[in-house]
């Protein structure tokens, strides 16, 4: 009878309840505390572990309380187990707990866990996930984390080609209202309680409705080989969660939460390398579930390929608004494409690259129109193949492409000449009637520009000096510049292109001669020849002074020799001077030559002996009349100038003998004209006009008829540049 109400009052006492902090599945050296609940009054709490080697922990209560705690730390694999808990009071003992089973992990290596084919799952789908582990085991099992916790679990299949245990779960539906958390871990049959160690966590992600977050990459999209990026999202503030996603990866790229960052999180690369290329999504997560994929981040990686391209503006790095523009890209080494991008903007243009045959380079022109103001930035190219279309090579260096608009265009002068000898300061000077406030210089060919401040001078100019520095190989080349204001991005319109050719680069002196010869007179014509028994392409006569002349020839090889002529047909005496010529090859036309030994030009304006008209006989009529010579127009006689006034008397002595016969022919004359009455006043007239020096030659009146004679009245005068006939009263 005593033990049956023993029994009876034991029946009467609740079950207490065994529970286990931080789980029931912890990791070995963590601290482990147990909990069992009784009934208010309680007096004494035990707990056990049934296993072979029996563990009980006792706890005696001062006062009455309805909860125990006994705490293990750094549990073991010992440790391990099922677990329950019992409580006394004065009313007798109570029944044990519902077991609690301890489970130990640590004891093996990790296994992994992959999600196939992606970890991004669509609402109410069925996900496959796979438990790798490369040590024998005897199970496999999936937990799921998170308040809705469940197991699944598998014996393995060994995969003979890599020597591995797996298994393959399949759970869901999967929704987006909650959070999908999984590890795995294996252990063996006679060890239930003893895992391996757990697996990095997969965490499964459903694109749901909540708005998209924004997704960025610092400090851009394309990364140096081996430097680091930050790939930023965005969303909600209310977001707990968030998750970064590379596309064909079996597994997500990061999970953060947001107790740093608040309403974004950070996911950091510190060293890109070619597995991190490739195209990414974000999501959040907030209590209300899952937000849509974010926008595609596509992360390239240059430097991988070490051959570094060229880039290079066809027409220089300064485009005009509304025009075109071409970029080259030139590679030495074989790509099967070539990209430029513009720096930090998603944008980006790419050809399949060409063969060159004559210079054996790969290349790729990029023409780009209508040019606007985005165009102002800075460029790059790099080359890639085909079937690793995100690593790219080395990147350019830098192109940076300036807009030029329609305002007027500076001038740009040098007071030096366009050819110039070597060792000297070079200055250039850009001007305009524009009130610029900025200046720019620019070397067809280079990248780069030369920058200065404007200054305004009395005369209501504004220019900037540009000091190249002494003359050498660099300084030659074509140059322009440009003029900006302060407010605005846009620069003027370019200046006419001014060559500046450097002398003495070219180790030979080519030989100028001039044929017929050096003096000439106006209207002549003039043949200059250059050459040379060095090789070259081109000869340039170079006239020197302030109106210089700069002419270019080709060579062409002849009689054994580079040479080129130049003929200059009808010289005035603007072509007087002194020439001097060099010589220049097509691959560095700005790089010449000695100068020749200098050939000067002399334009005679002196008249010629040809131009005078002919000496003919003139009719008596045409001589003036005679006077006597009177006493006093003769000089006094002085003493000791008898020699000359012998010399005088004999000239006069002879002219006195021939008077009698030129008077003899000239009464013949006017004895053969007596019928020509008619006319003879009129010839009289012609007889008094005297014919100017250098006048055309006259035409003999005795030849002509008396009609011929009435139309021709007027004696022709030469007028420079043209011919006009006069007789006294009107213009004929």
């Amino acid at each position: 009878m005593f033990t049956f109400i023993a029994l009876l009052v034991l029946g009467t006492l609740p079950k207490p309840i065994l529970r286990v902090q931080p789980d029931s599945v912890v990791a070995r050296q963590t601290n482990v505390t147990f909990m069992c609940e009784g009934i208010t009054g309680t007096k004494e709490y035990n707990i056990s572990k049934d296993d072979g080697n029996y563990t009980q922990f006792i706890q005696f209560l001062q006062k009455s309380q309805n909860t125990a705690e006994f705490s293990i730390s750094k549990i073991e694999e010992h440790h391990a187990g099922q677990y329950h808990c019992c409580y006394k009071t004065h009313d007798g003992k109570s029944e044990c707990s519902d077991s609690m089973e301890l489970v130990v992990t640590g004891a093996y290596n990790k296994p992994s866990l992959s999600v196939q084919p992606s970890p991004i799952i669509t609402e109410g789908g069925n996900a496959t996930l796979l438990c790798d582990s490369g040590q024998k085991c005897h199970r496999l099992i999936l937990t799921m984390e998170g308040p809705q916790k469940r197991s699944w679990m598998l014996d393995p299949q060994y995969n003979n080609s890599i020597k591995h245990f797996q298994a393959l779960f399949s759970v869901g539906p999967i929704t987006s209202r909650q959070r999908w958390t999984f590890r795995c871990h294996s252990f063996h049959r006679n060890r239930t309680q003893v895992w391996s160690e757990p697996s990095d966590i997969l965490e499964l992600v459903v694109s749901g409705t909540l708005p998209k977050p924004i997704i960025k990459a610092e400090p851009g999209t394309v990364i140096a080989y081996k430097s680091s990026v930050t790939i930023w999202c965005q969303g909600r503030l209310d977001a707990q969660l968030y998750v970064l996603h590379k596309q064909g990866s079996p597994k997500l790229w990061g999970t953060e939460s947001t107790e740093e960052f608040g309403e974004k999180a950070k996911f950091f690369i510190p060293s890109v390398t070619k597995e991190h290329v490739g195209q990414y999504q974000c999501y959040c997560y907030t209590s209300a579930g899952w937000s849509e994929h974010s926008d595609t981040l596509e992360i390239v990686v240059t430097g991988f390929l070490p051959s570094k391209p060229r880039l290079s503006a066809l027409s220089g790095p300064v485009a005009t608004s509304g025009g075109s523009m071409t970029l080259q890209c030139v590679s030495e080494h074989r790509y099967d494409t070539f990209i430029v991008t513009k720096e930090h903007e998603k944008f980006s243009s790419s050809l399949d690259s060409q063969y060159i045959h004559t210079n054996g380079h790969f290349q790729a022109t990029f023409s780009m129109s209508p040019v606007t103001p985005a165009y102002r930035a800075k460029f790059r190219c790099n080359g890639y193949y085909k079937h690793i279309p995100k690593l790219w090579s080395v990147s350019s260096d830098p192109l940076e492409i300036q807009i030029s608009g329609l305002s007027k265009k500076p001038s740009l002068l040098t007071h030096h000449g366009s050819i110039l000898d070597p060792g000297k300061y070079l200055t250039l000077q850009c001007c305009s009637d524009m009130d610029y406030s900025r200046f720019f210089l620019h070397k067809l060919g280079e990248a780069h520009f030369i920058q200065k401040n404007g200054q305004r001078t009395r005369a209501g100019l504004s220019l900037a000096n540009f000091t190249l520095g002494s003359r050498n190989s660099s300084t030659g080349g074509q140059y322009r510049c440009y003029g900006a204001h302060n407010l605005s991005s846009e620069w003027s319109a370019s200046s006419d292109p001014l060559d500046i050719r450097v002398t003495g680069q070219l180790p030979f002196t080519p030989v100028l001669s001039v044929k017929p010869k050096s003096t000439v007179h106006p209207g002549q014509n003039v043949t200059f020849l250059c050459w040379s028994t060095y090789p070259t392409d081109t000869f340039i006569l170079h006239k020197e002074g302030k109106n210089h002349l700069l002419k270019q020839l080709k060579s062409k090889f002849q009689d054994r020799r580079f040479q080129a002529e130049l003929s200059i047909i009808g010289v005035t005496s603007a072509l007087s001077g002194k020439y001097r010529c060099y010589s220049s090859l097509e691959s560095s036309p700005y790089l010449l030559s000695h100068g020749s030994a200098p050939v000067e030009i002399t334009v005679s304006e002196q008249t010629k002996a040809s131009s005078l008209p002919p000496f003919k006989p003139m009719g008596a009529s045409s001589l003036p009349p005679l006077k006597p010579m009177e006493a006093s127009s003769l000089p006094p006689f002085k003493p000791g100038q008898t020699a000359g006034l012998e010399s005088y008397l004999k000239v006069l002595v002879g002219v006195s003998a021939a008077f009698p016969l030129f008077l003899f022919i000239l009464i013949f004359l006017l004895l053969r004209r007596r019928q020509q009455g008619k006319v003879r006043k009129q010839a009289q007239k012609e007889t008094e006009l005297q014919l100017p020096a250098g006048a055309a030659e006259p035409v003999a009146r005795s030849n002509l008829d008396a009609t011929t004679q009435e139309e021709i009245i007027c004696e022709k005068k030469r007028v420079p540049g043209m011919e006009r006939c006069f007789d006294g009263e009107h213009k004929a």
